[in-house]
């Protein structure tokens, strides 16, 4: 026995190999149950670092009401932006533009009509997932994006403008859409230009619409303000956006201008002319009778 006890590594005296025995077996299930620990810690991260790749590959997709620079995005309603295309009157030979375009769809949509069409956004994902729906549409050639700050993007090509932005956004805007070249469609879902004045010139609901259904359509209009020389006087205009008032001799003026179109009323007589810089040439109105005229901007004031 005490030979045994040698071999095992035991004195006399020493705690029985009974004891050292169960030890050692404790001992190797503990080494085995940490390892088996370790490999399921292991399994877990791998698991979760293999869904943490899976989520990063799936595509962005864009949450109603998520935060943007300067406007949240909320997507117009799609029979709103037909709306809204159609109020525009978009032809193959426009160039529309949109503002803070979001997923593309006012962009897209125009491009389908056969307009070259131009979205301006600040969120790079926005701008990516707006040209893979151009890409899905087949209007990827003509429907393109860009990422950038709408308040600097260049607008002075554009002959439409389709617009979902807040009252503000479109005020800080105004002097930019006031200097499009006359005739320029602006074209905006709910929101105007706030107390600045600017009434639109078109106003129509949306049918079977639930939210979002109101597209407004201003027209840019010429600036006429100014005095002007006819053979009939000197016609002094005072503008406001689409509004007229002045005097043609001693006679008081009312009347609107529509894109490079004015028109204007003096004592009996009606005036319909075309604007060309400086010049607006048309008929004018009295009863059954008709003459045309023709006028040379004398001076130009503020409108």
């Amino acid at each position: 026995m005490i030979r045994d006890k040698a071999r095992l590594g035991l004195s006399p005296g020493s705690r029985s190999w009974v004891t050292r025995a169960k030890d050692d077996v404790s001992f190797t299930i503990m080494k085995t149950t940490a390892r088996r620990l370790l490999l399921m810690l292991c399994l877990v991260l791998l698991l979760n670092s293999l869904a943490i790749a899976q989520d990063n590959t799936k595509p962005f997709a864009p949450v109603s009401g998520q935060a943007g620079k300067d406007v949240v995005w909320v997507p117009t309603p799609e029979n709103t932006v037909e709306k809204m295309l159609d109020i525009a009157k978009i032809t193959p030979q426009d160039f529309v533009m949109d503002l803070g375009s979001g997923d593309g769809r006012n962009v897209i949509g125009a491009a389908k009509r056969g307009a070259r069409a131009l979205g301006v956004e600040f969120e790079q994902p926005m701008v990516d997932l707006s040209r893979r729906r151009a890409a899905e549409a087949g209007v990827a050639d003509t429907a393109n994006f860009v990422q950038g700050d709408m308040y600097e993007a260049d607008i002075s090509k554009a002959s439409v403008m389709l617009l979902f932005l807040l009252p503000n956004n479109m005020t800080m805007l105004l002097p930019k859409f006031l200097a499009l070249k006359p005739g320029t469609r602006i074209v905006s879902n709910t929101f105007g230009f706030g107390d600045q004045g600017w009434e639109p010139d078109q106003t129509q609901a949306v049918e079977n619409c639930q939210i979002w259904c109101t597209v407004l359509l201003w027209i840019v209009p010429a600036n006429v303000s100014g005095s002007w020389q006819l053979p009939q006087g000197n016609l002094i205009l005072t503008q406001k956006f689409q509004n007229v008032t002045g005097t043609l001799g001693n006679v008081a003026v009312e009347g609107k201008v529509r894109g490079d179109e004015i028109t204007f009323t003096t004592g009996n007589t009606s005036y319909n002319g075309r604007v060309n810089a400086n010049v607006i040439e048309g008929t004018a109105t009295t009863g059954d009778s008709s003459q045309s005229w023709h006028a040379v901007r004398a001076s130009r004031a503020p409108r």
